[in-house]
This record gives structure tokens, sequence and C-alpha cells, in this order.
């Protein structure tokens, strides 16, 4: 992993790395989740070139232009390779589509012993696409600003495998997790050591910090997240820590900060429902990442100044990157995007 270290030892801005690993820093790092997608017509025009999303995700040399797209055209202080988090089930062994304006979706979905031993561990080498991927964009980038890679975290593959796509309840997964306790928890191995595997390909391959997605950790009681998702997060954190360093982002996970913070991960990413001083206090130790609403992009220009200055004032320079609570959303206008990385370079501490 000396590779790695040594291209994150030459970057021209490492501003997200020092922050991550809670050392001095001129101003806060700034970068947004989905900044690689829709808001930007670049994006639009990059995607137009393949039929469906699928090609475009298993497409080096593409997934390379719009990973570099937001570095250019927003000005933020990383780039995060574009991917998918439903590439882990694929590499595994079960296949899914992404059905335009309705999400992903699964033909076959996980029901019993038999379909989880049909299942591999997935190896780096089975996503040899999302390598290429970091090792052409590592490249391109030419060490301006770090490459973030990711994967999902394994409760929210869970929920896909089972459910066979979104849901706001998840309710399928859920009852999985009641009725076949023993079979979730081998699903969850399976998906937790496919993901270590696949998170240090990432690393080898050019990634300088990680972060872990649970985008569906809302959906389950304190009492079943700690038992179906964070004792996994915890043993991702406890491979790759060593090597990089590692954002859990568990959205609507309030009841677990401290606990994620008694991971071994560097950085907690927090929803926009979540008061920095009260994450502050539960999380000693860690760096944060968040979390204005993605809908502040919506506001005049000067509530955007006002709203996002309070937040830089309210979370503090020290172990801080600001990003939002969640994904840009497709509609928002570009300019409003640059506005907010802008503010927040030119904040005066």
């Amino acid at each position: 992993m000396e590779f790695a270290c040594n291209f994150a030892l030459m970057l021209k801005n490492d501003l997200l790395l020092r922050a991550a690993k809670g050392q001095d820093v001129e101003r806060a790092p700034v970068w947004l989740m989905r900044q690689a997608g829709r808001v930007l017509p670049e994006y639009r025009a990059t995607r137009a070139k393949t039929k469906s999303f699928i090609e475009f995700v298993k497409n080096p040399e593409l997934a390379c232009e719009v990973t570099i797209q937001p570095v250019d055209i927003l000005g933020v202080d990383a780039a995060i390779i574009f991917s998918d988090i439903l590439v882990i089930p694929e590499a595994m062994g079960l296949p899914y589509q992404m059905i335009e304006a309705k999400g992903p979706w699964f033909e076959q979905t996980i029901k019993s012993k038999t379909d989880i031993d049909n299942l591999k561990i997935a190896e780096a080498g089975d996503l040899d696409y999302v390598m290429k991927a970091l090792q052409l964009t590592k490249k391109e980038l030419n060490n301006r600003v770090p490459l973030i890679g990711f994967a999902g975290a394994p409760w929210t593959l869970f929920a896909y495998m089972i459910e066979g796509s979104g849901s706001k309840t998840f309710s399928k997964a859920k009852q999985f997790l009641y009725t076949q306790p023993e079979l979730s928890h081998q699903l969850l191995e399976k998906i937790t050591l496919s993901t270590i595997n696949y998170l240090k390909g990432q690393v080898a391959a050019g990634a300088d910090i990680l972060q872990l997605f649970d985008s569906w950790a809302g959906v389950l009681s304190e009492k079943m997240y700690y038992e179906f998702s964070l004792k996994y997060i915890s043993k991702i954190c406890d491979a790759l820590s060593p090597l990089v360093p590692v954002t859990v982002f568990a959205k609507d996970a309030h009841y677990a900060l401290k606990n994620i913070a008694d991971t071994s991960c560097s950085s907690i990413g927090l929803d926009w429902t979540i008061d920095p001083k009260q994450a502050r206090s539960q999380t000693s130790g860690k760096t944060l990442q968040g979390n204005a609403d993605p809908c502040l992009l919506y506001a005049n220009e000067k509530k955007i100044i006002s709203e996002t200055h309070a937040i830089l004032n309210a979370f503090g320079k020290p172990r801080y990157i600001c990003n939002l609570g969640h994904g840009l959303y497709p509609d928002i206008d570009k300019e409003k995007v640059k506005l907010f990385v802008q503010i927040v370079k030119d904040y005066k501490w």
C-alpha cells in the first residue's frame, strides 16, 4: 500500500487528508456528495455517450471524466470516484439493473440459505473496471486533490439484496433480520469480506481516503443497528484504517454517533438534521463532515451565504470537512453549488 501513501505525500492540495487526520489546516476543505452527477450539464453530456447507467459505470474512461469534472468546474477540494454502491452485490453474483426514474432493481433477490451459499466473496479483481477508473483518474488528476474511494455499508447493500429495489421501509429486509437472524449475519459477513477486499483494491489503485455510505441506517432501531450494521462497519474500519482515513456516513442514525466514534474511523459524516454542537460533544477525537441541507442551495445568494457561515462557525476549523448532509439534487443550479464551494473557501475564521 506504499504506492498509494506516496501519492498522498505529493498532493498539491491535501486539505481533506489533513482535516481527516486531525492535523492543522488553513481552511475547511469542501467537497460534495453526488458532485459528479446530473447537477452538471457536462456530466449529462458524458452520460449520453452510453445506453445505460451500468454501462456508464463500467467504462473507466468515462468514469474518470465525470470524476474530475467537479474539480475543474466547481473547485472542490477532492474528487470521489464515479461508481455505484451496488457493484458489490453484482460482483458477488447478484446482478442489478438501474431503471430510469425508479432506481435499482434486482431480478433475483436473496430468500434462503442456498441463495446466500451461492454468493461468492468478491475480490478486487472482480471489479477491475473500478480499479482501472481509479488508476486512470489518479493519473489525470496529476496530484491536484485527493481521490476518494467508497463503498456501501453492509446493511445498506443487504437491504437492496433482500428487498430487490429501493423502499421507504425496507420491510422485507427487516423481516429477514427478525425471522432469519443467523442467515442475516451470514450474508452480512459475506458482504463485509467482499467490501474489505474491494476497498483494499481501491487503496492499491490510488484512493487516498475512503467513505462508507450507510444510506438506510435510519430504518433500523438502535438495537438492530448495532447488531446488524455497526459491528460490520467497525470490522471494515479496522481493516482499512491502518491504510488510509475512513469516513462513516450513516444517514439518520442520530442515536449512534457515540458508538460510531468508538470505531477506528477517522471521520463521521452527518446528515442535515444533526446539530453540530451535539455531534461534537458525542464524537471526541473524530473529524466531522457535513452537514448543510442540500435544499439550502435552492435559496437566494444572501441566504446561502448566511447559512453556510453559520454552519462553518458552528463546527469550527479543527477536524472539520464541509459538505452537504446528503447528495446534490439534480435540479439545483450549478452556479449555486459553485457559490457554496467558494463561500467555504473564502470564510475567515
